[in-house]
């Protein structure tokens, strides 16, 4: 994922609020469309895991073609940011980039245009003139890369229809804390409920997504899910707010948080833990660009210590106090190396407003990639305590939404939620892996 700065270290981009001046807001979507969603396993060294907040294993990404002729790409799918970008720097000899020079409809946007001078006044570092009059945007996430180039228009074709007039960022100086998951991909699609976000601009009311957790396949459908064969979906209404707070993210999928159980056992937090405060710090999110889930220290310290204690006899601890898995994972276990199989685990479930997800089995410990203690493996524990990367909400991340058809209803503002076998999902549409 990509977690971005807004005023203080959030999951989310610095917020790129432009508007279109295309004729995009003029199509008229069509009533779905259907995609492969694929899990990408990124493969890198782990000399210093303790150093690495917010370096992803997994991505979610998804394959279009942008321009005319069309050119295919590769974007991470992340409904916790909002402008969609390109990489276009032609020096990046190995890694995937669009190339605007061969798109006979790409169109940059200059900075006398309205897209520029009057929607991008929330930028948290403010658009600004290149030297060629273009409007120049800076985005910069919490994880220390960042992404700079112009806005720019070109059609996007997804699923066999074209939307022509995307605006997105076409960047051509990018630095990633991650450069194997950089390598692999061409850019990012925002997914949140701003008005430059891909979804809003296409127009859909409506999208869904299923992450398995078997074949690293899923599907992404923008339009409605409407079939008989997925469960009733347990809604919970998304939280807006009236007035600007300084921490609230108000395009972000924010829902409510009411308690968390561990083997069916509610946990002892104050109901008052789960509400932001007077400046909107502690909102839950829900995002497809985070990996796991992070908790506030409050909330994470009782899931910690209960989860400890359900353990304790079937798992040896991993007593290193040195070693904090991506900066916030400070639980994690030894496992023979050349032990298949993990015991039976306490699940653990998030508790909102009007549903539930329940997390169970395999997804509750991550193996570490490259790292080992004697003839032992690392586990650590897939929730994390958000506090110890300064971040100041509660982020709800794709390792824990597998299995789970999760459908974001823009029009009704809820979010729904239903157990799905998803590599089962993605064969009924006639996907593989």
């Amino acid at each position: 994922m990509k977690l971005l700065l807004f005023f203080f270290l959030t999951p989310f981009l610095f917020f790129l609020k432009c508007s279109s001046t295309s004729n995009f807001s003029t199509q008229i979507a069509s009533p779905s469309l259907i995609l492969p969603l694929k899990t990408q396993q990124i493969t890198s060294g782990f000399s210093a895991p303790n150093k690495l907040p917010f370096t992803h294993n997994v991505t979610l990404t998804v394959s279009l073609s942008v321009g005319t002729p069309p050119q295919n790409v590769t974007m991470v799918l992340d409904t916790g940011s909002e402008l969609s970008w390109l990489h276009s720097n032609s020096t990046r000899i190995k890694q995937p980039i669009f190339n605007p020079n061969r798109s006979l409809s790409y169109r940059p946007v200059s900075c006398s245009e309205p897209t520029c001078t009057t929607r991008t006044q929330d930028f948290s570092i403010p658009a600004s003139c290149d030297s060629k009059n273009f409007c120049h945007a800076v985005l910069s996430y919490a994880d220390a890369s960042s992404s700079e180039g112009n806005l720019a228009m070109d059609t996007f074709t997804i699923g066999g229809s074209n939307f022509t007039g995307t605006i997105f960022g076409s960047m051509d100086s990018c630095f990633s804390s991650d450069s194997d998951e950089d390598e692999k991909t061409t850019g990012l699609m925002g997914m949140n409920r701003g008005s430059l976000s891909f979804v809003s601009q296409m127009g859909f009311k409506k999208f869904s997504y299923c992450i398995s957790s078997l074949d690293f396949s899923g599907i992404l459908l923008f339009g409605e899910s409407n079939f008989t064969w997925i469960l009733p979906l347990n809604y919970t209404p998304l939280v807006e707010i009236s007035l600007p707070l300084p921490y609230f993210d108000r395009v972000a999928y924010t829902i409510k948080l009411e308690g968390i159980k561990v083997s069916n056992k509610l946990l002892p937090i104050p109901e008052s833990v789960f509400i932001p405060d007077h400046t909107g710090a502690g909102q839950t999110m829900v995002d497809s660009g985070t990996q796991f889930t992070f908790l506030l220290g409050p909330a994470y310290t009782v899931l910690r210590s209960e989860f400890l204690n359900q353990t304790m006899r079937t798992l040896k601890v991993l007593e290193d106090q040195d070693f904090v898995f991506q900066g916030a994972m400070d639980l994690c276990y030894r496992v023979p190396v050349n032990q298949t199989w993990l015991p039976k685990l306490p699940s653990v479930s998030l508790v909102f407003r009007g549903a539930e997800i329940t997390v169970s089995g395999e997804r509750l410990l991550y193996r570490v990639p490259g790292e080992i203690r004697g003839k032992d493996s690392i586990h650590c524990f897939t929730f994390g305590n958000s506090e110890l990367l300064a971040v100041e909400a509660y982020i709800i991340g794709h390792h824990h939404q597998q299995n789970v058809w999760v459908e974001y209803d823009l029009e009704k503002s809820r979010i729904g939620f239903a157990q799905v076998r998803c590599d089962i999902a993605s064969q009924r549409f006639g996907f593989s892996r």
